[in-house]
């Protein structure tokens, strides 16, 4: 089982719809996948269930969700944490919802995770979620987990990413975008550094840290505009600008305490896509680009109210005869990002 965290405490970068598309066209290629939503404003819930569902699980039918599920821990209570129930999306894909009072663990985790301040109880609480997903993933069969986190650096955040093996940093063609490189490039290899001495600390707790250095999986460019097929001129000068970051100074900076896989992985799950394309027009502007998706328009709309991915939308959804070329060029986006995790997940410990 892997995990992989979405991230990036830049708000508006299409986390939570990479988060659902990925899981589901990785569900799709046979895996079982989790989404766990560890965002209090649930929004991955949201989408995953829709808005009649949503409405019932939290106010008509309560049911398992994240807040509830890592009480034990967070509320000191005689019992080990448990294989809770998730919901089944598809027949290979589960959601464990969020939920509004997760935030009300911010307090203690960031206590917590202050190494010479930790007590007690509150030793157990940085290994609480990721003992949560170890044995949820056990009950289902889990091959890969996705984690739709808060654009914060939260204790949270940060105890979610050490918990990980992989990370997805999702971007948008702007220049906050551009600006949050140079903060995650700090912010992320400190996180890694309170980790390795953390895992020693945490050794013995009855829920202690993974073993694990997150590895950067790549970056994904999300909601520009196209003109003739191609981004518009603003956008793609923002795209090279990230691209050049990303490459001379995120890659170098993650790479020199061991967060990134090796390179030539990189380039041979890219250049892969690339021949599986044949004439599908892709051309990223490096090997470290996932997926570079362009404005959904009216579409997200309607993936919102029926609770599916853009790229599972029929003419039908849409009322519209002139959307299939579009559809169809969603769902080749998105296989072939899903195919890139997968091979760049492959043979990884």
């Amino acid at each position: 089982m892997k995990k992989i965290a979405v991230f990036n405490h830049k708000g508006g970068v299409s986390k939570t719809t990479t988060s659902f598309s990925l899981g589901w066209a990785l569900s799709q290629k046979g895996k079982k996948v989790l989404l766990v939503d560890t965002d209090s404003q649930c929004n991955l819930t949201l989408y995953a269930l829709g808005i009649d569902k949503f409405d019932q699980l939290y106010t008509e039918n309560p049911c398992d969700n994240i807040y509830t599920s890592l009480e034990p821990a967070f509320k000191s209570q005689p019992k080990l944490i448990s294989a809770t129930n998730c919901i089944e999306i598809n027949k290979n894909l589960f959601l464990l919802p969020g939920h509004l009072n997760f935030t009300e663990n911010e307090v203690q985790m960031g206590i917590a995770m202050q190494l010479s301040s930790a007590f007690g109880s509150m030793q157990n609480l940085p290994g609480a979620i990721s003992y949560l997903i170890d044995k949820v993933s056990e009950k289902y069969h889990i091959d890969i987990v996705i984690f739709d986190m808060n654009p914060s650096l939260s204790s949270i955040n940060e105890d979610v990413f050490i918990c990980s093996d992989y990370f997805i940093i999702p971007c948008s063609p702007d220049l906050f975008s551009l600006l949050s490189i140079d903060s995650l490039k700090r912010v992320l290899i400190n996180w890694e550094r309170w980790a390795v001495q953390a895992r020693t600390v945490f050794s013995g707790s009855t829920y202690p840290l993974p073993k694990n250095t997150p590895k950067f999986l790549g970056y994904t460019i999300n909601d520009f505009n196209l003109s003739y097929g191609r981004p518009q001129t603003t956008f793609k000068e923002f795209m090279d600008r990230i691209s050049n970051k990303i490459v001379h100074e995120l890659v170098p900076a993650l790479s020199s305490v061991n967060m990134t896989l090796d390179d030539d992985k990189y380039q041979q799950a890219y250049q892969s896509m690339k021949n599986s394309a044949k004439r599908q027009n892709i051309d990223y502007q490096d090997y470290y680009c996932l997926a570079q998706i362009s404005n959904f328009n009216k579409l997200i709309a309607l993936s919102n109210n029926l609770s599916k991915p853009v790229f599972e939308l029929t003419l039908k959804d849409t009322d519209s005869d002139g959307q299939q070329r579009t559809l169809d060029w969603f769902k080749f986006l998105y296989q072939a990002f899903a195919e890139r995790v997968l091979s760049l997940i492959k043979n990884e410990h």
